[in-house]
């Protein structure tokens, strides 16, 4: 008996998932809790184990995206199946012949309606992006036909069954869930149905040998929609990309491996006449212009800034602090430090927890707004901001108020890593109550960070210049960072928001307080 596997639940805001690159081939044997294949939603990437002993049997390929509860596998027992791959393979080599003298008109009679499935709840419509068949041609049930393409992500459209393609909706057109794209006559005989109809008469090696044919000629050189996507950001050919999926294809981990070829513009360079004819137009032009469709993380990443925008009343206050006294601990301690903790003192923890003060001091600054009511945190669970390969994340220090700096320090490490790796969860993502952001690291000497929705304000950090301050009625070269507060004034009003960063510049510029805790 099969054991079907299906797209587990990853969070309250995940509803489809991509499959990234299977670790596993169909018809290998698995293990129970052994890796089979990975996911990637628009938050995170994730491992999807077995979950029973047999031989796995890949309903969805690579690239697919599949709404939660949705078939991706199946696994039957490794006893189960041996006789009966025997028994599948020897018909249709005996009944060939009976095939052949009855009329194509009754086996061609069953039409079959391929739909647009339903691939997530707030998905209405999908385009056509392309069709991978053409009109006429011979399809086999779960071979890829089409990429569908919707605001959250692509997908590819396999055959509910084995026929001939009759192409309904066009490359391009819009079309509603449920709404038909294609048909398949079951049975049917495509575009040179002579060739066909004498198949059955040939040898059983040779039609074993003709659906193989197929298959290489499509995966061959084909990416996988995940594949398509590293490719098109590096600018890289598919064409020059040699695939090691199955049938050829091009998967995830050959497009991230994958890199411009050096050579090519020699040879170009060797030929007299064809040099001429690439550089004209460069040379002429000097204007180019090219497109690139936007990956399901930075559509959610706008929806979700473009959504605070308009339903938060956002303002920022501004301040600088005197970094001084923080270098000078940090060139003092920070050996001692990483020697006996294993991790460098930097300056997201003397953050952190003047933030996590100063929250605990003002409250609404550490609350969100729910319908009619304002929710108040008691924890700081302080959300940072990262840049990863697949854009920004925001990983979650889990009650910060109760972690001292290298507690602070190991958790920014281990969430950095995990970020630039794309390993982070969906649970590492979620529940923060407060933000901070650094574009100080990039050299952003001020700016105005967007909350990050449901919370109620972020912290920008920015980076450190020498500037010339009055001291005790001295003018005076000081280390200077400008820190900006965004808040929501639904929420906080001037008072609490100027308080609250007047309080975090106070415990920044003398970090005896943040020790004492006064």
């Amino acid at each position: 008996m099969a054991i079907e596997m299906k797209v587990p639940s990853v969070g309250e805001s995940v509803s489809e998932v991509t499959i990234a690159s299977w670790t596993k081939k169909d018809g290998d044997l698995v293990k129970m809790d052994e890796v089979i294949c990975e996911l990637e939603s628009d938050k995170a990437t994730f491992e999807l184990p077995a979950e029973a002993d047999g031989i796995l049997r890949i309903v969805a390929p690579e690239g697919t995206t599949l709404p939660i509860g949705a078939l991706i596998c199946k696994i039957e027992a490794a006893g189960a199946v041996a006789t009966p791959a025997v028994v599948v393979e020897t018909p249709p080599v005996a009944e060939a012949p009976k095939a052949e003298s009855q009329p194509v008109e009754a086996i061609a009679s069953k039409v079959i309606d391929v739909v647009v499935p339903a691939v997530g709840e707030s998905i209405s419509e999908v385009t056509i992006a392309a069709w991978s068949k053409k009109e006429g041609d011979s399809v086999k049930m779960d071979e890829v036909i089409c990429e569908l393409e919707s605001d959250k992500a692509t997908f590819e459209l396999p055959s509910p069954e084995n026929g001939v393609l009759t192409i309904v909706a066009q490359a391009g057109q819009v079309v509603p869930i449920g709404g038909v794209v294609a048909r398949i006559t079951a049975g049917g005989v495509p575009l040179g149905g002579a060739a066909v109809a004498s198949q059955p008469a040939a040898p059983a090696s040779t039609t074993s040998a003709t659906p193989v044919a197929s298959d290489s000629s499509y995966a061959a050189g084909h990416p996988s929609p995940v594949a398509a996507k590293v490719l098109a950001e590096k600018g890289i050919d598919p064409a020059t990309v040699q695939g090691t999926g199955i049938g050829g294809r091009i998967t995830k981990d050959d497009a991230v491996k994958a890199e411009k070829p050096a050579a090519a513009p020699a040879p170009q360079a060797a030929k007299p006449a064809a040099t001429p004819a690439p550089a004209a137009p460069a040379t002429e032009g000097g204007r180019v212009s090219r497109r690139e469709k936007m990956t399901s993380l930075r559509k959610t990443i706008a929806k979700r800034l473009v959504a605070v925008k308009q339903e938060t009343a956002m303002l920022t206050t501004f301040n600088e602090v005197d970094m001084k006294p923080i270098m000078e601990l940090r060139a003092k301690y920070k050996d001692k430090f990483k020697e006996v903790h294993g991790v460098g003192l930097g300056f997201m923890s003397f953050f952190t927890k003047a933030c996590a003060i100063a929250l605990k001091e003002f409250p609404l600054v550490n609350s969100y707004i729910d319908g009619d009511e304002i929710v108040f945190n008691d924890y700081a669970d302080i959300a940072i901001a990262v840049s990863a390969p697949r854009g920004l994340v925001v990983p979650v220090i889990r009650s910060a108020e109760k972690l001292n700096f290298a507690q602070i320090e190991s958790e920014v490490v281990r969430l950095a890593g995990k970020a630039r790796e794309n390993k982070l969860t969906i649970e590492e993502m979620t529940g923060g109550t407060f933000t901070i952001t650094n574009g100080g690291i990039f050299g952003s000497m001020l700016s105005t960070p967007i909350i990050n929705a449901p919370q109620s304000a972020i912290l920008g950090m920015h980076n450190i210049v020498e500037r010339a301050v009055v001291v005790n009625g001295e003018i005076v070269v000081r280390p200077i960072m400008y820190v900006a507060l965004s808040y929501d004034h639904r929420t906080i009003d001037g008072k609490d928001s100027v308080s609250f960063l007047v309080r975090v510049k106070q415990l920044l510029e003398d970090p005896t307080r943040i020790l004492l805790g006064v």
